[in-house]
């Protein structure tokens, strides 16, 4: 039996509206076509700078774990609107009691987040988030670029005993954390500051511990592994370029100690040889 002519206008609507959806998701792909401001993480690592450094504060809120002081704050330009890690903290003590012993000469402070964060830029690592200097409540303070998509920290994972999907992948991004961390002497890497997006890539945060004057390697036991290219990088990384980029965040003694501990990493997987490094991972 033939449709009705009541079904065939029926197949005939749907056809037109399919078309016209077809027509709506082409036109929203072709270059040059009509499109809303970028979200947040289409933005360049420039770009959310310059966000983080002059949009405006909207509301704020304590975040409940760490022991900074740290703010999480939602920030606007008037077209975008994202939050902000926001972090204060300047203290110093002669000596200061840990679960390792006793640390001299203790610093706790926001500074290094924008250090830790233009350090790895000069490197090429890219899962420190931004970071910059910015006034707030009448003093210094670190603004950070909150990460998107997490879907856990790595205490979390751990407990949960999650297995990452790309365990070579996993590792290679655990060996860059591993080094970095030995390269700036953070003291307070915690499984809490390791963020994992949906993606499964690891995000470095909170470096307010770090930069310590200390001219040896904390844990040379993590250096087992380096990327090929980060490697390269951390030997061609000049002084002068660094005190640039770096110099209104770390003191000249600060400096000296980081190009310390770079030359013994280096040294370090040249003694290791080919066996110790590996393919830069691609995301």
């Amino acid at each position: 039996m033939p449709p009705s002519r009541a079904a065939c206008r029926r197949r005939v609507a749907w056809q037109v509206v399919a078309a016209s959806a077809a027509l709506l998701v082409l036109s929203a792909q072709t270059p040059g076509a009509t499109q809303g401001p970028p979200a947040p993480a289409a933005l360049t690592a420039e770009q959310q700078e310059a966000f983080l450094a002059t949009a405006r504060v909207v509301k704020r809120r304590s975040v409940s774990t760490g022991v900074t002081g740290t703010v999480r704050a939602t920030l606007t330009d008037g077209t975008i609107t994202h939050d902000a890690s926001i972090q204060t903290i300047d203290e110093r003590k002669a000596q200061f009691p840990t679960d390792r012993g006793t640390e001299f000469n203790f610093r706790d402070s926001w500074t290094y987040n924008v250090a830790a964060y233009r350090l790895a830029r000069l490197l090429g690592i890219d899962t420190i988030p931004p970071s910059v200097r910015r006034n707030w409540e009448g003093g210094p303070a670190s603004f950070t670029w909150w990460v998107d998509d997490v879907m856990m920290d790595e205490k979390e994972r751990v407990a949960r005993k999650v297995q990452p999907p790309d365990p070579q992948g996993w590792n290679r991004q655990i060996h860059v954390v591993r080094v970095f961390d030995q390269l700036i002497c953070n003291v307070d890497r915690n499984l809490g500051n390791l963020l994992i997006t949906k993606d499964w890539t690891v995000w470095m945060i909170d470096h307010s511990r770090s930069f310590r004057l200390q001219d040896t390697i904390r844990e040379p036991g993590n250096l087992v592994r380096c990327d090929r290219q980060l490697l390269e990088r951390l030997r061609a990384l000049d002084y002068d370029t660094a005190k640039r980029v770096l110099d209104d965040y770390l003191t000249e003694p600060e400096l000296k100690a980081l190009f310390t501990r770079r030359d013994l990493i280096v040294a370090h997987f040249d003694a290791l040889g080919a066996a110790a490094l590996y393919d830069p991972q691609k995301r």
